[in-house]
């Protein structure tokens, strides 16, 4: 919901510490690789119950995440660069409630099992949406240039990382924020659906 109005704030920051990355010969796929690594460590951070060292790797991940995509800007974007920063993403999204759910199995575990059904509810309805529109070539720049289309929802890459951070920061609470957005997640992809219908129908 907020991706597209915090590109704005982002963006600049992020182009400076892209001119380093590619002054000192990092690609793209490079800052995508290094940047995975500190999402499945804040992951194993969880599982252990070192909720503050995840939070910071957490904000690590997602600096990378957004530097890659500079870095590409700066220099070239390719089709296995969109291709990894995706897998990546959805890997880490994956791993952050799988920690919790080892953390604490008998508190945490079914919470997690919903919140990761409801990640593939979004995810699935974001990709599939990507790949029809990619053949129907419709295309939108409203997220900055991408690897493919970026179809929004209440629940998009921002909101997930603030869920995160709070999960870190109160992990007592993780149940309970897990049922909260695991339902709007299900908004999202409700209203995915709805604009596929829409655009989609012949």
């Amino acid at each position: 919901m907020f991706d597209a109005a915090l590109r704005r704030v982002i963006d600049p920051p992020l182009m400076a510490a892209a001119r380093w990355a590619v002054a000192v010969g990092l690609s793209a796929n490079a800052v995508t690789m290094i940047g995975f690594l500190p999402g499945i460590a804040a992951a194993a951070c969880i599982a252990v119950g070192a909720f503050w060292p995840a939070l910071i790797l957490i904000a690590i991940n997602r600096i990378f995440d957004g530097l890659d995509g500079a870095v590409a800007r700066r220099t070239t974007t390719s089709d296995l660069g969109g291709y990894l920063d995706i897998v990546g993403d959805f890997i880490f999204y994956g791993a952050i409630p799988f920690g919790f759910a080892v953390y604490a199995p008998e508190l945490y575990a079914l919470p997690a099992a919903f919140l990761l059904l409801s990640f593939i509810g979004t995810g699935s309805s974001f990709l599939a949406y990507a790949i029809v529109a990619e053949k129907r070539r419709i295309t939108t720049d409203i997220r900055g240039k991408k690897s493919f289309y970026y179809l929004g929802g209440l629940t998009e890459g921002t909101e997930t990382i603030v869920f995160f951070l709070l999960c870190c920061l109160l992990p007592q609470h993780f149940p309970i924020l897990a049922w909260i957005f695991g339902g709007l997640c299900w908004i999202t992809t409700g209203t995915r659906i709805a604009a596929a219908i829409t655009t989609f129908r012949d």
